[in-house]
């Protein structure tokens, strides 16, 4: 009579754990990989104008900053970077669309966008000459017909109104939408020349730290060294990270944290109430035992825990199960993509994952105390069985 219970106790146990696994894999991957694509268009920290505001006609700094030494040495810091912005317009003989022109110098770090080229190259930045090269968007050069190779006309709306010419030598496509429609990267020296600056004015640094987690500390960090220092002009300088300039992403990501737990605390309430029932059907077929075991004078506890301890051992054999068609799982999706997504509505083309040992540590943990504490209770039944009754029991 047991047998049928237990085995979907147990078959309960290891489809629940196999998608905790699966449900934390594929969140924290997919935060990750949004996240990641974000960072790579805007790093991780920006120090800009205190006046600039949220247009791209940005007001500049001076790039030798005292305080650029002492931000350097700063525990956790990756690398920064200068870069400088400016809207334009994109214009062929048929189609023109609107650009963010982002000049970057040659300590630009290209990671970010050498992973996501899909045609072309990027090109490098050196003082002693201005390339005309640009890397624009998959988007944009669908949009506009254009391939590696073209040149493409760059027309921007100022007094008096000016163009320049580029060269496409890279596509990239991110599948971020929002980004890809309006961001080409270009030579900081066409920036500079086209806002009248001088060799030494840029829109800002971008600063690249270890560790996202750590976020909020070096931004606070950054912000304590240069919230004191003040532009030759006498205006103060901005501090901000990743999260305070796209908030409404990282809120809507963090969101996603919710519906984990939701998963995990159901799953997890499913699993424990199958184990119940299983305990109770062990214990009722096993009650002449249990009469027979009073009868002869052990004590309640040692009896519970012989039942506890069958009970560990049918979740532990569930959780075996259900760790391997969890990982199982995981690594198929993350070698081979089986599992496609619309990149317009979810920004990524694959479910993303991204499993690590502390995750399935944790789990498993979490699984078995948390079900272990639920059988605990209903054990507590054999302490109100009757030694007399029981034996006779049938």
């Amino acid at each position: 009579m047991s047998q049928p219970i237990v085995t979907i106790a147990v078959i309960g146990i290891s489809l629940g754990l196999a998608v905790m696994i699966l449900s934390v894999a594929v969140v924290t991957g997919f935060k990750l990989e949004i996240s990641d694509k974000i960072i790579g268009f805007g790093s991780h920290i920006q120090i800009v104008n205190f006046d600039s505001n949220i247009s791209f006609e940005t007001e500049p700094i001076d790039k030798q900053q005292t305080y650029y030494p002492d931000v350097k040495e700063l525990m956790g810091i990756k690398q920064i970077q200068e870069f400088a912005i400016k809207a334009g317009i994109l214009k062929t003989k048929t189609d023109i669309q609107g650009i963010v022109l982002k000049g970057v110098a040659k300590d630009f770090d290209w990671s970010f966008f050498d992973q996501n080229l899909i045609e072309g190259e990027s090109f490098r930045v050196v003082d002693s000459t201005t390339t005309n090269n640009i890397v624009i968007s998959n988007y944009l050069a669908k949009l506009l017909k254009l391939d590696i190779g073209d040149k493409i006309a760059a027309y921007f709306i100022q007094q008096p109104a000016r163009m320049r010419s580029f060269k496409i030598s890279g596509i990239y496509e991110t599948s971020l939408a929002e980004f890809d429609e309006k961001f080409a990267l270009v030579d900081i020296k066409h920036i500079q020349k086209l806002n009248n600056w001088n060799s030494n004015q840029i829109s800002g640094f971008e600063i690249i730290i270890d560790d996202f987690t750590q976020l909020d500390k070096m931004t606070e960090d950054v912000r304590d060294i240069v919230g004191f220092h003040f532009n030759p002009d006498g205006s103060r300088l901005r501090v901000f990270s990743i999260k305070e300039k796209y908030p409404q992403i990282f809120d809507w990501l963090n969101l996603t944290d919710i519906n984990v737990w939701i998963i995990l605390i159901l799953i997890i309430s499913v699993s424990g109430f199958n184990m119940v029932s299983g305990l109770l059907i062990l214990i009722l077929e096993r009650t002449n035992m249990i009469g027979i075991l009073k009868a002869i004078g052990t004590k309640n506890w040692s009896i519970r825990k012989i039942f506890l301890y069958q009970s560990g051992f049918l979740i532990s054999k569930g959780m075996l199960w259900g760790n391997i068609i969890g990982i199982a799982i995981c690594f198929l999706q993350a070698q081979f993509q089986i599992i496609k997504l619309d990149p317009s509505s979810y920004y990524i083309d694959a479910v993303p994952i991204n499993l690590k040992l502390w995750h399935i540590l944790a789990l498993n943990s979490g699984t078995l105390l948390a079900i272990i504490i639920m059988l605990i209770v209903p054990s507590y039944i054999i302490s109100r069985l009757s030694p007399e009754k029981t034996i006779r029991f049938n």
